[in-house]
């Protein structure tokens, strides 16, 4: 294993490490909550944040630096079956339309929001504070768990994850206008055809297709930099500049 790999494997696990204290900055329900009350909550702002930085660095958040990360790959030496073509990828959108458009709803009927609480409904700034709070945690924790250990590889990023569309939506916008940005770039010409870019992709997805066709572009890529530390032809390379 490569050293940014170590290194990439060892953050998403401190991260999920840290899920106690930090759930809540993640929680879409507590969005739903504080627009109620007309406040702008933790969740909220790290929603935001998160497509913005989508705009500069793709899903490398989910890559890098999500909690649920940890946890799921952490998994891969229970399970590491292959999330099948990714055929059921709407389901996110399923959760996540309704969700944006209840929250958008509550807003307007309450006149929009007027205060900003980053901690709202947090002690300290911290998520899990009291017994209580176990139970979403668990929650939460099973979700990751149980998709992992049936569905496969990473599969609650790619049916679940409420988070994954303000990403994808920020990635689609810098790729149509190719924008100065952290992406993957194959050199088709390199590529041996050895598909071990395919066995190491976390997200289960056919890179060595992608390289040969000579896009990088998925939806779905993290840019976790598997497929680039294991291929010893180097045809994936990190890259900040589009070829115009």
């Amino acid at each position: 294993m490569s050293k940014r790999q170590k290194l990439r494997r060892t953050l998403i696990l401190v991260s999920f490490l840290m899920f106690p204290i930090i759930m809540n900055y993640f929680s879409p329900y507590l969005i739903i909550d504080g627009a109620l009350h007309g406040i702008i909550v933790g969740s909220f702002i790290v929603f935001a944040l998160l497509f913005l930085v989508s705009l500069f660095f793709g899903r490398a958040f989910c890559g890098w630096a999500c909690p649920g990360a940890g946890l799921q790959e952490s998994c891969f030496f229970i399970n590491d079956k292959k999330v099948k073509g990714g055929r059921f990828n709407w389901i996110k959108y399923f959760i996540w339309v309704p969700w944006l458009t209840i929250i958008a709803i509550i807003a307007i009927s309450i006149g929009g929001f007027h205060s900003i609480n980053p901690f709202y409904m947090m002690e300290k700034g911290i998520s899990v504070s009291e017994p209580g709070n176990y139970i979403m945690y668990y929650f939460v924790v099973g979700l990751f768990l149980v998709s992992s250990l049936t569905a496969g590889k990473r599969s609650f990023c790619h049916y679940i994850c409420w988070m994954a569309p303000f990403m994808i939506i920020g990635t689609k916008i810098k790729n149509a206008f190719k924008l100065s940005s952290l992406h993957l770039e194959a050199i088709t010409d390199n590529c041996k055809e050895c598909k071990i870019c395919d066995k190491n992709c976390p997200m289960s997805l056919d890179v060595s297709k992608m390289v040969k066709s000579g896009s990088m572009d998925n939806s779905e890529c993290i840019l976790c930099g598997a497929c680039v530390d294991g291929c010893s032809q180097k045809a994936i390379v990190y890259s900040w500049e589009y070829k115009r």
